[in-house]
């Protein structure tokens, strides 16, 4: 019986293998954004003299971050910070703040 309880208990992590795999992705994803926080404030609500990106759909800040990426789009920091992120990390990026903006009042 000790046996198949420590096996049970061994095993369980694989059990929640669907939604784990869900879990990381959105934790990659806030990791990911959070680096944005540093300037443009926390869930993109700027403090200061740097751009609100709060409430910006997906889709404006996946093609700015491209933009600064390519150097199609000035920059003084941005391009920078851009250069370093793939597709799709700049998509899981414009994801997840145009999803937490949905749910963050002003």
């Amino acid at each position: 019986m000790k046996t198949k309880v420590h096996l049970a208990w061994c095993l369980s992590p694989f059990l929640l293998i669907g939604s784990g795999a869900s879990l990381a992705s959105s934790l990659d994803s806030a990791v990911l954004a959070n680096t944005c926080a540093a300037c443009h404030g926390t869930h993109g609500n700027s403090p200061g003299a740097i751009p609100n990106i709060a409430r910006l759909p997906a889709e404006v800040i996946q093609q700015a971050m491209v933009s600064f990426r390519d150097g199609s789009r000035a920059s003084t920091v941005m391009g920078r910070i851009a250069m370093d992120y793939s597709d799709d990390q700049i998509l899981k990026i414009a994801n997840y703040l145009a999803e937490v903006n949905q749910h963050v009042s002003q």
